[in-house]
């Protein structure tokens, strides 16, 4: 790192920025199938269960899968990083490394929230999911409130925050993805919506609630709703661009802006009342896109350089 900070240190803050943004999207995406299942008694669960996890890019299990299967496996996991539980996890181990780089209010959010989830996970189990979907909600809620109103805007900040919006990306793709893929068995539009904590403010600017166009384009292309695809893109290639060397008149090739804006660029050229018709080829891009990106990114700020093997004194 040319300023200052560890690489390791950095690739930690990048990862809580991820995990915990896994988590809190998990959660949402997962309340809205469970949502599904309960209030449509001709719903089959098997197939709505099977959409889930093929959504998430998780493998089930053989056999019939129960709305409890798919809980064990998404939500309460620990092992699995792409559970909640296990995002969690991830993100409370990532902050113990960097304890040094993060406040301690931050610290002290998902410490507690470390301990408390096995609690609530037994609550969930024997009254519903319900209580620990809102909980995950609020908890990712409140320590990234607590990152953005107690960490100085410096390098550490922008890891996280960029962590964040790269997983924002690829979590809201998924979430569409949903609705393309899932087909009947998927929840409607207003669903989606509610995933997102975008009801209000799609309503805001636009009252056609029936609108699936209207819907997908402000969950895609939408330039001030923080959690649309433009949006993410737009702050994460803000956070890229302030992490160059002040030093660098002219900047090296950069890897991780391209992938940025390859994305960028075919999102603001695409025309809004005709998203739905090439929903699937830009979902196809973005999810290719959050590879690649997180590649460059690995590659760019988190490079190790190769052990070096040592031969015994004498060795021939």
């Amino acid at each position: 790192m040319n300023r200052g900070m560890l690489s390791r240190l950095a690739e930690s803050l990048y990862w809580i920025g991820r995990y915990v943004e896994r988590a809190d999207d998990t959660a949402r995406i997962l309340d809205s199938y469970v949502h599904r299942m309960v209030e449509d008694p001709l719903n089959d669960e098997d197939a709505t269960c099977r959409s889930l996890f093929s959504i998430l890019g998780l493998e089930p299990a053989s056999g019939v899968i129960t709305a409890r299967d798919a809980l064990d496996a998404i939500a309460y996991d620990e092992r699995n990083p792409s559970s909640i539980a296990g995002s969690l996890h991830g993100a409370f181990e990532n902050a113990r490394r960097s304890r040094d780089v993060i406040s301690s209010e931050m610290w002290v959010a998902i410490n507690a929230t470390h301990i408390e989830l096995t609690q609530k996970e037994g609550t969930a189990r024997r009254l519903g999911p319900a209580t620990y979907l809102a909980y995950v909600r609020e908890r990712t809620a409140l320590f990234c409130g607590l990152a953005d109103s107690t960490l100085s805007r410096d390098d550490g900040w922008r890891f996280l925050t960029l962590g964040r919006c790269v997983e924002r990306v690829d979590m809201t793709a998924r979430l569409l993805r949903a609705r393309v893929a899932g087909g009947e068995h998927a929840p409607d539009w207003l669903a989606f919506l509610r995933a997102s904590g975008a009801m209000e403010a799609y309503m805001r600017s636009n009252s056609q609630l029936g609108d699936a166009n209207g819907i997908a384009a402000f969950l895609l292309l939408d330039r001030i709703f923080p959690r649309s695809v433009l949006f993410s893109l737009n702050s994460a290639d803000e956070m890229v661009l302030n992490l160059q060397p002040d030093h660098q008149r002219i900047a090296a090739v950069d890897f991780v802006r391209q992938s940025i804006a390859r994305a960028r660029t075919t999102l603001e050229f695409v025309d809004a009342s005709n998203v739905i018709a090439e929903l699937g080829d830009l979902l196809e891009l973005l999810e290719s896109t959050c590879f690649r990106l997180d590649d460059a990114i690995t590659e760019r700020f988190f490079h190790r350089d190769s052990v070096v093997n040592w031969h015994s004194e004498g060795a021939l």
